[in-house]
């Protein structure tokens, strides 16, 4: 990579239990003076594996979301432009190319599209969209946004043309675990949002129960999943797994709400014992 480039980046990485992926993730960025690791309290190998590189540099915040953990390391940082990577991210080698000969110009941002890896083994296509993954750190900031977060950059965005791997290994039951957590956030963030605002798949999440069946189907036939083998199979259950979750809480919450047959007839109810004699 340049100097250009290098001298006026600093790589932001959010860790939580990340050991399975950080090191990988590290061994990609080499070229950078400085990697900050913003850490939500690991209590596995992660921060060891970290400490073994010369670039990296561990700030340790409690979690309380993505939105502020990642908006506190923008507070750490002073160089003019910032990359912006999950822990479970590996830059290819063509991106690294592409970033060392970035004509900067008046953009504000790069977003970079995702090859979606199964341990290793890379998908025809999948559901994970393009992220702004490099930008100005002054006309950035971060928002919550479902489970998971955005960033609001103020300013031109362009796309970049090489790929980024994404590649989670850690275990299943973790996924599992925090699946159940993030449908939570998921169903209360597409009920409070309206329909015009959200983007094509997020409105298909908000009818509920059709939304496993035809996201499986998506990424089964559309992407191509079907054609990966075993690690299509892995993703696209993953998915339905995922999806059902959501359609789940979303369907959970609805059956709270009062219908307004029973309001009606709660009302009527009440009014009846008012005119009732004492």
């Amino acid at each position: 990579m340049t100097e250009l480039v290098a001298s006026h980046t600093t790589v932001m990485v959010i860790t939580y239990n990340e050991a399975p992926n950080i090191g990988r993730c590290l061994e990609r960025l080499k070229w950078a003076k400085r990697v900050l690791v913003i850490d939500s309290g690991s209590t596995d190998e992660t921060l060891t594996i970290v400490k073994r590189s010369d670039n990296a540099e561990v700030v340790h915040r409690g979690f309380d979301d993505f939105a502020s953990q990642c908006n506190f390391g923008l507070s750490q940082i002073a160089t003019p432009w910032v990359l912006s990577l999950d822990a479970d991210y590996e830059l290819s080698r063509t991106l690294e190319y592409e970033m060392g000969r970035l004509e900067i110009g008046d953009a504000a941002a790069y977003e970079a599209t995702f090859v979606y890896r199964i341990y290793g083994r890379p998908l025809r296509g999948s559901l994970y969209p393009p992220r702004v993954v490099l930008y100005r750190r002054d006309l950035a900031r971060y928002r919550n946004e479902g489970h998971g977060h955005r960033v609001a950059i103020n300013g031109r965005i362009t796309r970049l043309t090489a790929p980024i791997f994404h590649d989670d290994r850690k275990p299943l039951d973790r996924w599992l675990s925090s699946q159940r957590q993030y449908a939570a956030a998921e169903a209360d963030y597409l009920l409070a949002s309206p329909p015009q605002s959200l983007r094509k798949t997020d409105r298909i999440r908000r009818l509920d129960w059709p939304a496993p069946g035809l996201i499986f189907l998506y990424a089964l036939i559309v992407k191509r999943c079907i054609l990966d083998g075993w690690p299509g199979w892995f993703y696209v259950l993953q998915r339905l797994l995922a999806e059902t979750l959501i359609a789940l809480a979303l369907v959970e919450r609805r059956l709270r709400q009062p219908s307004p047959a029973a309001s009606s007839t709660d009302a009527s109810r009440d009014s009846a014992k008012k005119d009732e004699p004492l």
